[in-house]
């Protein structure tokens, strides 16, 4: 292979320094939230603001975590998390399955209807829900937070239906034939061989199940069941706000976002980009 001349590689090196400048404008929020972790609260304040804490201040972590049981906040946002990560993976696949290889009457109208419900907004449902789940007694538990899991979501249907499509007909062809049954086609040749889309399905349900504040701002009263996004909301009150460790908090709950991300970016942008193959 020949190496690029010079008439391409400027104008791919123009790209490679906008893409730069880009990453570093979003970093910027993220960047500014880390240095204000380390700020004391006159620099906080201070304007023209500065980037750079002086001094450093570390109280604001170990403050900031001693304010409030964040470790019982923590355990209550992983089981709500993992309990949410289950329920959307199982029924979302399942009725994805159905639209992608199951051959049935008025299939692609059921389909459509359901991309129609994308279009409601979470604001017009939010008291007709609160209601059932209030005549179901479930106000003040994790319940209205992870049945509608098991549920399925529009979104993420659509997703794995557009990868199972993918899939070639051959190959499930085969599988009948030789007397698979379909819910052992779904169990072992359809979900080993759709990993990137679970993993995007599981990565966009676990970023949602982590930094969700509504939902449990509805429905949990008891402290000792919130999670940590209600844990943050504590730091501000009528009087003030503690914004030192605010952020300090804030860095450490981005900090388990970051690293799954970086383990498993690769699947991700690989679920990303083959899901919309076939349509």
């Amino acid at each position: 292979m020949k190496p690029p001349t010079d008439a391409r590689r400027w104008p791919r090196a123009l790209v490679y320094a906008g893409l730069v400048l880009l990453s570093l404008v979003f970093m910027l929020p993220f960047l500014w939230l880390v240095s204000t972790s380390f700020k004391g609260d006159a620099q906080i304040m201070k304007y023209p603001p500065e980037m750079i804490p002086n001094p450093l201040v570390l109280r604001n972590y170990s403050d900031g975590l001693q304010a409030a049981p964040f470790g019982l906040y923590l355990l209550n946002t992983l089981g709500i998390a993992t309990a949410v990560i289950v329920g959307t993976m199982v029924s979302c696949s399942l009725v994805a399955y159905s639209f992608a290889i199951l051959r049935w009457p008025k299939r692609d109208l059921v389909f459509f209807l359901m991309l129609a419900t994308m279009m409601l907004p979470g604001q017009v449902t939010m008291i007709p829900i609160f209601m059932v789940f209030r005549k179901l007694g479930w106000i003040n538990t994790f319940l209205p937070l992870v049945v509608p899991a098991f549920f399925g979501n529009a979104f993420f249907i659509f997703l794995l239906r557009q990868f199972f499509l993918t899939i070639p007909r051959d190959l499930i062809d085969a599988a009948r034939i030789d007397g698979c049954s379909e819910f052992r086609l779904w169990w072992q040749i359809v979900l080993p061989l759709s990993k990137p889309a679970l993993a995007t399905v599981g990565l966009f349900t676990f970023l949602g199940a982590w930094n969700d504040f509504l939902g449990p701002l509805i429905y949990l009263v008891d402290q000792g069941k919130y999670t940590l996004s209600l844990g943050l909301a504590m730091f501000r009150g009528q009087y003030g706000s503690q914004f030192g460790q605010l952020m300090a908090v804030s860095t450490l709950m981005i900090l388990p976002v970051i690293i799954l991300f970086f383990f498993t970016q690769k699947t991700f942008i690989q679920g990303i980009k083959t899901s919309g193959l076939k349509g």
